[in-house]
């Protein structure tokens, strides 16, 4: 009921038209490499739909996901805010260490499905919701199995895709024969049909359906791919997935999945273009971590999974003409959680003052109009096979790699992360230190909602 009493509360604030206020697109890409498009360098993958947002918008160089897998990184984008705030450290389902925290143990979750973005949290969907937007998000959710976290009741007006944190392109099935593919609340059966496919078709046809209505939209495109099982597109003879060949695949099948999310973006564009929106519409394109075995993260270091550059570092993209000037180039820092508070300023929303976003809004910061703020950007796994802790703050990043030594990178010089220069500055390293000492203890003080079922 509160939340209720909020959201129809808060909708009076907003009496804008749909003209006054962009359409927002946000394509989510799933374990991209950083160097794995044209607009940054790739040669050997075509991506001309994706670079088209670059060519005419910016292209963000020193952008980070929330964290280094799935899951937690989507939590930051739907709360606005660091994810261990609410307990999400990890991604859900794929992972056998589930755990939960109850009377400050850390103990297993029994049902392997059974966590979710907290109910009790307000979604960036929900906000856009009451200031007039409809919702649309086609795609992989990795934010709860269960119905109740189904992205239906989570702020969206419309939701077609996979639940869990992947699944056979084909079959729409976990290898243990969980059926992740859900129309809403239903689930459905699509044998033999792409999944990429499929979502770009629904993405696609949302514009269609919306564009120029009486409503602005917000439409949300978490692709599966470029994540495993690695299966080319138009080959549905391909194996079901399994435990055994989960991570079989080729640079070939991983740029064949690219270019197809690519065709994808394409697809939004032309019936944007058809409606007469494509101006007055916020495009943004990013991934929700470093990229995998096939991809390639250059000239970054390590991959997916680690909070090394290639883990975390990611590009970003944001097309909004008149807005943000054409082929703009930024070395701004920033981070996923900050597009939750570009869109919502953009769509006209107050911050929420009650659980403040933690993200800032980048459009005056990448075109210029404001100074770039004196962040630091945290992270931190704790898993039982490797423990990382890592910050930035300014040029300097500071890595704790299993408590091994103190690493310290000039990122400005050393993009790489070769050169480790904490005994040149000690003083820096004892800051970056403190920084991160306090962050760590912020979250783990914060009320994990994460626990209300």
């Amino acid at each position: 009921m509160i939340r209720f009493v909020f959201l129809s509360l808060l909708a009076f604030a907003f009496t804008a038209t749909a003209a006054d206020r962009p359409n927002i697109v946000f394509i989510l890409v799933d374990d991209m490499g950083y160097g794995d498009i044209g607009c940054m360098g790739c040669k050997d993958i075509a991506t001309p739909n994706i670079d088209r947002i670059a060519k005419e918008g910016v292209l963000m160089t020193d952008f980070y996901s929330n964290a280094p897998v799935c899951t937690p990184t989507r939590a930051g984008f739907m709360l606005g805010r660091w994810q261990q705030r609410v307990g999400i450290e990890f991604a859900f389902g794929f992972q056998v260490e589930q755990m939960k925290k109850v009377n400050g143990e850390w103990v297993p979750e029994p049902d392997v499905h059974g966590l979710g973005l907290p109910l009790n949290e307000t979604t960036l969907a929900d906000r856009l919701r009451a200031a007039g937007y409809v919702n649309g998000a086609f795609g992989k959710w990795h934010l709860g199995f269960k119905d109740e976290y189904n992205p239906l009741n989570r702020g969206f007006d419309e939701y077609f895709g996979e639940l869990l944190g992947h699944a056979d392109f084909y079959r729409h099935k976990y290898y243990d024969g969980t059926n992740a593919l859900r129309d809403g609340l239903k689930p459905v059966e699509m044998n033999g049909r792409y999944f990429t496919d499929l979502v770009n078709e629904r993405a696609a046809a949302f514009v269609k359906k919306h564009a120029g209505g009486e409503k602005p939209f917000f439409l949300y495109v978490p692709h599966l791919a470029v994540h495993a099982p690695f299966q080319p597109p138009d080959a549905p003879e391909t194996p079901m997935v399994t435990k055994e060949n989960m991570y079989t695949g080729s640079r070939a099948i991983y740029k064949a999945m690219l270019e197809r999310i690519d065709q994808g973006v394409g697809m939004i564009f032309k019936e944007l273009e058809a409606a007469g929106v494509a101006d007055n519409t916020l495009v943004a394109f990013s991934s929700d971590n470093g990229g995998e075995r096939w991809a390639s993260n250059l000239p970054l270091f390590h991959h997916k999974a680690t909070l090394w550059e290639g883990g975390i570092r990611v590009p970003c993209l944001m097309r909004w003409p008149g807005k943000i000037p054409a082929g703009t180039k930024s070395s701004v820092p920033g981070i996923t959680m900050d597009l939750s508070a570009t869109f919502l300023t953009a769509a006209g929303g107050e911050l929420p003052q009650d659980k403040p976003f933690d993200g800032v809004d980048l459009l005056p910061l990448v075109t210029g109009q404001k100074q770039a703020e004196d962040r630091s950007f945290c992270w931190r796994m704790q898993r039982s096979n490797r423990t990382m802790t890592a910050i930035r703050h300014g040029k300097w990043k500071y890595v704790n790699d299993g408590n091994t030594m103190d690493l310290l990178f000039d990122l400005e010089n050393d993009i790489g992360e070769r050169v480790n220069l904490h005994y040149r500055h000690p003083e820096i390293v004892a800051d970056l230190k403190q920084r991160l000492a306090a962050w760590q203890a912020e979250m783990d003080a914060a009320e994990k909602s994460i626990l209300v079922r």
